[in-house]
């Protein structure tokens, strides 16, 4: 690869970031969330950045499978992987849509694409035998126990309810690494890892097979940023920026922080678990991989963020 003429980001949003709160989880709702987060996007593409834009898909996952339940008397269930590429798709497209109708406001000639894109996973990876990630909604026991028996397996989340688990393992490789980084370095902004990807394994015939995981978006995105060499990985989430105590009276805000300040922190027990934990994770990954510069901010601060005005700034 040459020497880039732009610098190329990386940019991981959120699921739950595509949906304004949890009484507004209506399609209309969710177009004013994307059209939001994508004005801030081309706003970053028409400073001189190339983009390429992965996404979260939990919630979205959750509605499907409830769909499903509600209509399995009539039609199939769709499988997880499939439910995954279902939601790449659509995500994708709400995206598309209102990066061209930005694009065009500002005057920027960029083209969008998604790429429905998969993850290799390991299919000897422990969290198979261990499955944790939540998913779906929330279930009264009884349910639980009925989709126990048909082999879902259950688990109590913090006396909140029950909910469904599956595996989540780590990512190994994207398979279309290579098309995303030459769409990208076209100049086209390419939308993908959608999710963290649909999530496949290579049979003993070296062939590729969807399986019945998740993998985490942050963490693919992590990987995406290292195999395309990103000048920067900003993963945009629900706060300004990252905290210590945070939604405490002790919180403190993190401006510019070291890898080993932010490992010493996680092992302090600072960061969430499913919430702020993966993200640390994975940019830790990133800047240690010899990635130059990672952010953590929200939608709305993104460009004051890349000119140094907010945001978590993660450095070596």
């Amino acid at each position: 690869m040459g020497q880039r003429t732009q610098p190329l980001a990386v940019v991981a949003i959120g699921g739950n970031s595509l949906i304004p709160d949890a009484d507004h989880t209506a399609v209309r709702y969710q177009w004013d969330a994307v059209r939001e987060t994508a004005r801030h996007i081309a706003e970053m593409v028409a400073e001189g950045w190339k983009v390429i834009v992965t996404h979260g898909n939990g919630p979205q996952v959750g509605f499907i499978l409830r769909r499903n339940e509600l209509a399995a008397h009539e039609v199939h269930t769709t499988p997880l992987d499939l439910i995954v590429a279902d939601t790449q798709g659509a995500i994708g497209y709400m995206l598309q849509q209102a990066l061209d109708n930005e694009f065009r406001r500002l005057g920027v000639a960029r083209q969008v694409i998604t790429l429905v894109t998969q993850v290799l996973v390991d299919r000897d990876d422990p969290a198979f035998r261990a499955p944790s990630k939540p998913i779906g909604g929330f279930l009264t026991e009884e349910e639980a126990q009925r989709f126990a028996a048909d082999g879902w397996p259950v688990v109590e989340d913090a006396g909140r309810g029950w909910r469904r688990v599956v595996a989540s393992p780590r990512p190994v490789k994207i398979i279309e690494e290579e098309a995303i980084r030459t769409a990208a370095e076209a100049g086209w902004v390419v939308i993908a890892v959608g999710g963290g990807g649909i999530p496949v394994v290579r049979n003993r015939k070296g062939e590729l097979r969807g399986v019945a995981a998740v993998v985490d978006k942050d963490m693919a995105s992590s990987l995406l940023a290292r195999a395309v060499r990103a000048d920067l990985f900003l993963i945009s989430t629900g706060v300004e920026k990252v905290a210590l105590f945070f939604n405490t009276p002790r919180q403190r805000d993190l401006d510019r922080v070291t890898v080993d300040e932010l490992r010493r922190y996680m092992a302090e027990g600072h960061f969430a678990p499913g919430s702020m934990l993966p993200k640390i994770q994975a940019v830790l990954e990133y800047i240690e991989a010899g990635g130059p510069r990672a952010i953590i901010t929200d939608p709305p601060n993104i460009v004051r963020a890349l000119g140094g005005q907010t945001g978590t700034h993660i450095v070596t």
